[in-house]
Order: C-alpha cells, then sequence, then structure tokens
C-alpha cells in the first residue's frame, strides 16, 4: 500500500479520490445548480471535470449515478465522450471530453456569415445526436444552446450534446416521466403543467432552438410561467414579415411540426431526420448573423444577475469546503460564464463600494487571485436572491391556479 492511499484511507477519501492526482486542475469553464465545470490537464490531454458538491445531491445522489451510467454507455461523434470518473468525501468528479470550440451561439458569431443552410446543418446534427439518444430510450431533457457546443475550433468541428445531469433512461419506450425537467423557454408544455412526458420534450426544445437560430429571439417571450405555460399550450407560432420573409416555407413547416402543443402530434427524432429541410436543399443563403449577434447580446444581459448570485454562492462554498482547491473565485466563475465584463461587476479584495467597476473587453485579461465579495455586495446579492424567491414563489402560486382552473375545466367539460 503506497504512503499516498493509506494517507487517503485514514482521512476517510474513497479509494478512487486516488485518480485526482492524475489532474492539473484549470480554468472554470461554466457553473450550475449543483457544482462547476473545470478544465483539467491530464497524460492523454485536455479534459473537462464537472465537480458536484455531494451535500448539493444529498438524497438524490441516483442523479448523479444515472449520469454516469448514462454517458458511459453513449458512443456517437454528436454527444460528449465519457472519459472517467471519481469522488472525494464531500465530492463527485466526472471527467469528459473537453469541447474546446464554444457554445452554439457564441461561436456562430465567430464567422463571418451563416445562412440558412448552414442553420439546417447545424440543427440536423443535435437531431442526429437526440435520434441516437430516443433509439436507447434516453430523453435528454434540458437541450438548450448552452448545452450545444462546438468540439474544436476547427472550422468544421462537430457540435456535440453535452451536460446529461437531468437525462433519464426509460425503463419501457412509453415510459412517462413526472419530475420537473428543462429550462425556463425550452420546457415542453407537459412538463410545466406535470403532466406526465417522454421523448417528444427533446423535440419541442428542438424547436425552439431551430426558431430562436433562425431569426435570433424566441417563438415564446412571455416572462413568467403562467403565461408562458398559456403561450406554449396555444400553440401559435409567429413567423414576423421582417425577420421571416427570406427563411423558407420547409423551415417554417419544420419548426410548427415540432411545436406541436399536443406531444402525440410532434414527430418522433426518426420522422423529424426526414423532412426536407434538413437536406440544406431548400434553405435560403440569407445571413443570419445580424440577428444572433443581437440575441447573444441581449442573453448576456439576462445572465448578469444570475453570475453574480452564483459566485456569491460559490463564495459560501468556498467558506465551507476543506479542499478549496476545486472550488474557483467568483471573479473566475463571472469570467468563464460572461466575460470580463460581467467579473468586473465584482469587487475586488478589500473594495466596499457597491459600483460596479468599469466594463473591459471579452479579451481582456482576469485575475485568478481569491477575491471576497464586500458587504454591500452581499447586500445587493441577498435582495436579489429574496427578489428571485418571491418570483418563484408567485411563479409556483400562478402555476397552481392555471393547473386548477385547467381540472375545473375538464370535469366540466
Amino acid at each position: 500500500m503506497s504512503f499516498t492511499t493509506m494517507f487517503n484511507k485514514l482521512s476517510g477519501q474513497p479509494e478512487s479520490y486516488e485518480k485526482k492526482a492524475l489532474y492539473k486542475f484549470g480554468r472554470t469553464l461554466g457553473a450550475g445548480t449543483y457544482g462547476i465545470v473545470r478544465e483539467a490537464e491530464s497524460s492523454s490531454g485536455k479534459v473537462a471535470i464537472k465537480i458536484i458538491l455531494k451535500k448539493n445531491v444529498r438524497g438524490h445522489e441516483d442523479m448523479v449515478y444515472d449520469e454516469l451510467e448514462l454517458l458511459q454507455a453513449l458512443n456517437h461523434p454528436n454527444i460528449v465522450h465519457f472519459v472517467d470518473w471519481f469522488e472525494s468525501k464531500d465530492k463527485f468528479y466526472i471527467v469528459t471530453q473537453l469541447a474546446t470550440g464554444g457554445e452554439l451561439f457564441d461561436r456562430i458569431c465567430d464567422y463571418g456569415k451563416f445562412t440558412e443552410k448552414d442553420a439546417s446543418q447545424t440543427i440536423r446534427q443535435v437531431l442526429e445526436a437526440v435520434n441516437y439518444l430516443h433509439e436507447r430510450n434516453i430523453v435528454h431533457r434540458d437541450l438548450k444552446p448552452e448545452n450545444l457546443l462546438y468540439l474544436t475550433r476547427a472550422a468544421d468541428s462537430p457540435l456535440v450534446l453535452a451536460d446529461f445531469g437531468i437525462a433519464k433512461m426509460l425503463e419501457t419506450p412509453t415510459e412517462v416521466l413526472t419530475s420537473m425537467a428543462g429550462s425556463f423557454g425550452y420546457a415542453a408544455p407537459e412538463v410545466m403543467m406535470k403532466q406526465g412526458h417522454g421523448k417528444a420534450v427533446d423535440m419541442w426544445s428542438l424547436g425552439v432552438i431551430t426558431y430562436t437560430l433562425l431569426c435570433g429571439y424566441s417563438p415564446f417571450r412571455s416572462e413568467n410561467l403562467s403565461d408562458l405555460i398559456e403561450e406554449c399550450r396555444a400553440g401559435r407560432i409567429i413567423f414576423h414579415e421582417r425577420y421571416w420573409r427570406d427563411v423558407s416555407q420547409d423551415a417554417k413547416d419544420f419548426i410548427i411540426s415540432l411545436l406541436q402543443p399536443d406531444p402525440a402530434k410532434r414527430p418522433t427524432s426518426e420522422e423529424a431526420l426526414k423532412q426536407v429541410w434538413l437536406t440544406g436543399e431548400t434553405a435560403s443563403d440569407r445571413d443570419l448573423l445580424p440577428e444572433i449577434k443581437a440575441y447573444i447580446a441581449r442573453s448576456r444581459l439576462r445572465r448578469g444577475i444570475e453570475i453574480v448570485k452564483l459566485a456569491n454562492r460559490i463564495e459560501a462554498l468556498k467558506m465551507q469546503e476543506e479542499d478549496e482547491e476545486d472550488i474557483p473565485s467568483p471573479v473566475e466563475v463571472a469570467a468563464a460564464n460572461g466575460g470580463a465584463a460581467a467579473a468586473s461587476l465584482l469587487p475586488k479584495a478589500g473594495e466596499q463600494s457597491d459600483k460596479a467597476a468599469a466594463a473591459s473587453t471579452d479579451e481582456a485579461p482576469v485575475t485568478t487571485k481569491k477575491r471576497s465579495l464586500s458587504k454591500v455586495a452581499r447586500g445587493a446579492i441577498f435582495r436579489e436572491v429574496v427578489l428571485a424567491k418571491v418570483r418563484e414563489m408567485k411563479d409556483n402560486e400562478e402555476l397552481e391556479k392555471v393547473e386548477r382552473e385547467a381540472r375545473e375545466k375538464a370535469a366540466h367539460s
């Protein structure tokens, strides 16, 4: 038994913890509810490591084991590859292939031009990954642009589907899932209504992504849950003349087929792959880049407060964790999620002012030294968290009201 193994045993670390020494942790790539994703160096090259705090999934550890089981079973060019996993006393580590080409919309902005034909081939790659999952009775349940990444910076890089944190393997092809899943604006109406759902939710999300990719805004623009549910249930998809006049009818037909409020009326992934728009033959050469850039600017603005709240959450974690080198500084998190401009919203060590530092460009270097949030900033963030909680409670009340009215309506019909 090596000294390291003996030391780990004495300190109560699981046996697999030894694997951590194989990786040198680097920059933060992103963060979510349950943990963060960091870049790391290994003997075989760079990888991505998802770090999940065990206390964040206490009582729901099966989520992590489900994700591990799923990732190990997948092998497709448009799905991020599993590499390894290990754990410590207080964290799970999931090691995957590192996608270095950037998120879907960010990468598109690097192009000199992005046409409807390009969009059709982009969506085809996503749909092929979804079809691979559905053939194996797996539902991703969180399809959104942030989970669509380019593998490399090469012009011909494949697009890969990532983040299987809430994906589910169905016991049977017709099994109905009832837990809430998905992201606001991309979740299907049956998910929001808690009516039970299956593979069709991925097709709905793909419809929202396709619409947004072609015009630079979402087909559903309500900002509270009850209004969003009503908008989705109505199923009225509007193609505004100013943005859609040069987009082919085949593209619109593809979107309409996916955004059916009734999941039974949506095509399966196999059926959708046969639609003519995905061949690219009827797609127009209109440049979509101006609208997409405007969409990204709006998205970054919406992410701003979430980034600051997330940085505060991670700062709190740093104070509680013994093994701190895994947890990045708030500035690192802000930089990873929103560039240096977002990082500048966080106060530097020792600052007691609530004024944000002057915004800098996305290319500006960001220090990775540990920083502490000022009392004023903490107070501001606390207010944001309270307001967010109030909005959440209000949304829940409205959702219950909508559900109650729907049940009453059904009972009288």
